[in-house]
């Protein structure tokens, strides 16, 4: 029986064989490879580990023993180090720089420019620069291939890293300082005309001085307008702009330009909703109620003021200092981030030139109109070179579109007065409201005269017609030749309201009403000229004309209201023997005492309840009648007063002294019933 086998010896000892490493531990292990590869000095080695160390506290047990010291025996001779050394030094170079991209590509949740150790963000940037250095020389083939790759991959950590610095070094606008400061100008400034509100004398547009308070407000400084902030904190300008320089270098602009005015153009979408400039469309802006539009509209002019004084000036030195890289990505990354923001801005003025004319808009408009052709230079001055020609193109026509609006809104206001036909006499025949309306409005224009001097030129006034029936026909050519633009404009639109003053006197069946209606009427436009700007505007010659028309309707008022009661004090000859007895000529006088004291009366009653608010033109038209009536009737009671006085029931004809008349004439034109308890004693 043979031997059984041999048992089988035993297996070779296995070569050892490196253990996986899982979990930490291989974070560990691939940091001491990369480690030891770029070991070169003693000195590079602990800035590494002291680098590594930073990010992660389970890099810190890597040592320096890791790195072996450098061995004579490597050392090149002096005849391979003339030939060798600067290729060897370069691609050490790229060794070292790729695998610090690397390195950093393996830890996408930490950011260079967070880094503890202020040499980490320099380091790196060196890094990018020998790859891109080494890419742009066209190296071998091989490197070529890993240059093109660690420079892709620290151009998306770039990215990354810009996104990260722009978003956490933004300041903010002070929203609250805003708010507050639109809050007061909302307050300040006046509650708009309203022709919907049927020249109702109760309005604040019908008040006096309202116009005058208007533009004052209008003409408040915003304490943003000159106000420069700074966008981003400059302590991070130098670092946004070492990023952008290296990805302008690497060819990388398209992603720079992305990434920044991305960022940007969010940010200053939220600068605009502090201003409170809302992103409205057309159909949106047409629907809003008046009130609220005027709100809107006022804050769109302080904030487009703000906007380009502050925002886009600073975001105009933002740019030029992050892209110095490239003057036209520089250029072209300040229109495409500002785009939204200014287009924003355009598409309200454009939807407020195209809304409904109505005539209270014109003074919010010209705000507008103005605030926009101020910045306008301003505007270009940042927006140069072929990117921004566009951006300018559609502001210039904004404010074309606006200056439209002005002069529509002009045109309809004529219309307005032309075709108001409201049939309600005013019963004392004070001043009408559409007379207070309308000049406060021209008082509220003429403030704008500089620009409305610039708008409403001959040719684009093609409305005016001197030879209309009303007003413009009754001026002196040569005059309205003397006139600006805006005082022609003026004339015209003043015509209109002296037309429809002159419609409305008619509803008066009293011929002498009639007269003080006109009176009051005309002397508040005189004094509402010459108490404003439009006095310089309209000249002398206009205000001489209308005061000649107020002496005119005060004759006319004396002879058609007096010319009967004095009828009634003339001498016809009662003394000069006519055959007449005595008591034929006592019962001719006693009727003359009774139609006068009757017409007199009936005059009282009714004129003591008209209204001259002007005190002087009421004490004037008081001295007038006196003059007229007290010598009359004195001259007559004095001559005739004994044939009533010494019959029976005198005092029923001989009711009043001359003193008494001139009590009672006292109260005339005072808007009240006169007092009834005159003293009247017979003579």
């Amino acid at each position: 029986m043979s031997a059984p086998p041999p048992p089988p010896p035993p297996p070779p000892p296995e070569e050892p064989v490196a253990v996986a490493v899982v979990g930490n531990d291989k974070v560990l292990a691939a940091a001491q490879h990369i480690v030891k590869s770029l070991a070169t000095s003693k000195n590079a080695a602990d800035d590494m580990i002291r680098i590594l160390s930073g990010f992660d506290h389970r890099l810190s047990s890597i040592t320096a023993d890791l790195f072996p010291s450098p061995s004579p025996s490597h050392s090149l001779s002096p005849s391979d180090a003339d030939t060798s050394e600067p290729e060897a030094l370069s691609m050490a170079a790229f060794d070292a720089a790729e695998q610090l991209i690397h390195l950093w590509d393996t830890t996408p949740e930490a950011l260079v420019f967070d880094a503890p150790d202020d040499a980490a963000a320099a380091d790196y940037l060196a890094a990018v620069d020998v790859a891109v250095d080494h890419l742009a020389a066209g190296s071998l083939a091989a490197t070529s291939g890993r240059a093109g790759v660690a420079v892709q991959l620290a151009m998306a950590r770039l990215e990354d890293e810009l996104r990260h610095l722009m978003l956490r070094h933004s300041v903010p606008l002070d929203a609250s300082g805003l708010y507050c400061s639109l809050r007061r100008l909302s307050l300040e400034s006046m509650d708009d005309l309203d022709a919907s509100s049927e020249f109702d004398p109760t309005t604040p547009h019908s008040q006096e001085g309202a116009p005058d308070t208007a533009r004052s407000a209008s003409l408040v400084g915003n304490p943003f307008d000159d106000q420069l902030f700074d966008l981003v904190r400059p302590d991070a300008v130098d670092e946004l702009r070492a990023i952008a320089e290296r990805m302008g270098r690497a060819g990388y602009e398209s992603e720079l330009m992305q990434v920044y005015c991305g960022i940007r153009r969010d940010l200053l979408d939220e600068c605009l909703v502090v201003l409170g400039v809302e992103r409205l469309s057309i159909d949106e802006v047409q629907r809003v109620e008046w009130k609220q539009l005027n709100d809107k509209m006022k804050k769109w002019v302080h904030g487009v003021k703000t906007v380009v004084r502050s925002l886009l000036t600073g975001e105009r030195r933002l740019c030029d200092q992050v892209l110095a890289v490239s003057d036209e990505l520089r250029d072209e990354c300040f229109v495409e981030s500002t785009k939204v923001c200014i287009m924003q801005i355009l598409n309200f003025g454009d939807a407020v030139a195209v809304c409904p004319r109505s005539p209270e808009k014109v003074s919010r408009i010209l705000d507008m109109y103005e605030a926009l052709a101020e910045v306008i230079p301003e505007l270009k001055e940042l927006f140069f070179g072929t990117p921004g020609d566009d951006v300018i193109c559609d502001l210039e026509g904004v404010l074309g579109r606006l200056g439209d609006a002005v002069k529509g809104n002009l045109l309809e206001f004529g219309k307005v007065l032309q075709q108001e036909s409201s049939r309600r006499p005013m019963i004392a025949g004070e001043i009408h409201p559409i007379t207070r309306y309308v000049m406060n409005y021209l008082r509220l224009l003429v403030v704008y005269s500089d620009t409305l001097d610039k708008l409403l030129d001959d040719a684009a006034a093609g409305d005016l017609d001197h030879n209309a029936s009303h007003g413009g026909a009754d001026e002196d050519e040569d005059y309205l030749e003397s006139l600006t633009p805006l005082g022609r404009r003026l004339v015209k639109l003043m015509s209109y309201l002296e037309a429809n003053l002159e419609e409305k006197s008619k509803l008066y069946d009293d011929g002498a009403l009639q007269c003080i209606f006109s009176m009051n009427n005309t002397l508040y436009i005189v004094q509402k000229v010459k108490d404003s700007e439009l006095g310089r505007v309209l000249g002398e010659h206009w205000t001489r004309r209308r005061r000649g028309k107020i002496r005119q309707n005060s004759k006319s008022y004396l002879r058609i209201s007096w010319t009967k009661v004095l009828s009634y004090l003339k001498d016809d000859g009662y003394g000069s023997g006519g055959g007449s007895s005595l008591g034929n000529l006592s019962s001719r006088v006693k009727e003359k005492f009774k139609n006068f004291n009757m017409a007199f009366d009936e005059i009282y009653r009714s004129q003591t309840l008209w209204k001259v608010p002007d005190p002087q033109l009421r004490e004037e038209l008081k001295i007038s009648i006196s003059e007229n009536v007290i010598p009359a009737y004195r001259a007559f009671l004095g001559r005739y007063g004994s044939l009533v006085d010494n019959g029976r029931n005198s005092g029923k004809y001989i009711k009043y002294t001359a003193e008494d008349l001139e009590n009672q004439l006292s109260d005339l034109f005072e808007g009240s019933l006169g007092s009834a308890n005159h003293s009247r004693r017979r003579l």
